[in-house]
């Protein structure tokens, strides 16, 4: 149950990512709206907590944890990526927005596999 909601948050979480990145380029007065602006932020916070109830409910702490190390480092750039591909315009904000998405592939990829060197 815990995985369904935590994969569901992930899908919604990027959604809004995506979402928020084309109202900031066409239409970025809509992000001043109340609930443009705390919904994601609703969103991560249940997508962090299923995450971490995950991740103690799979004892993964206990053992070899690397790759949930790697995530949350990812997480944080993903996180930083985002912020600057928001507030920011013209190709800064694009490349920001793909070094975002590389981010969450990333962070998708460990989540399958396990392993934080994802190319070896």
């Amino acid at each position: 149950m815990i995985k369904i909601l935590h994969l569901t948050f992930i899908l919604l979480s990027i959604s809004s990512f995506v979402g928020r990145i084309y109202l900031a380029e066409k239409r970025p007065e809509l992000l001043e709206q109340k609930w443009i602006k705390i919904g994601p932020h609703i969103i991560n916070t249940f997508l962090l907590i299923t995450g971490f109830t995950l991740v103690f409910q799979g004892s993964w702490l206990s053992a070899e944890y690397g790759w949930i190390v790697a995530k949350l480092i990812a997480l944080v750039a993903y996180v930083g990526l985002g912020i600057v591909a928001i507030k920011s315009q013209g190709e800064l904000r694009w490349k920001a927005f793909a070094g975002a998405l590389a981010c969450f592939v990333y962070i998708a990829i460990v989540a399958v596999s396990k392993h934080a060197f994802i190319f070896f």
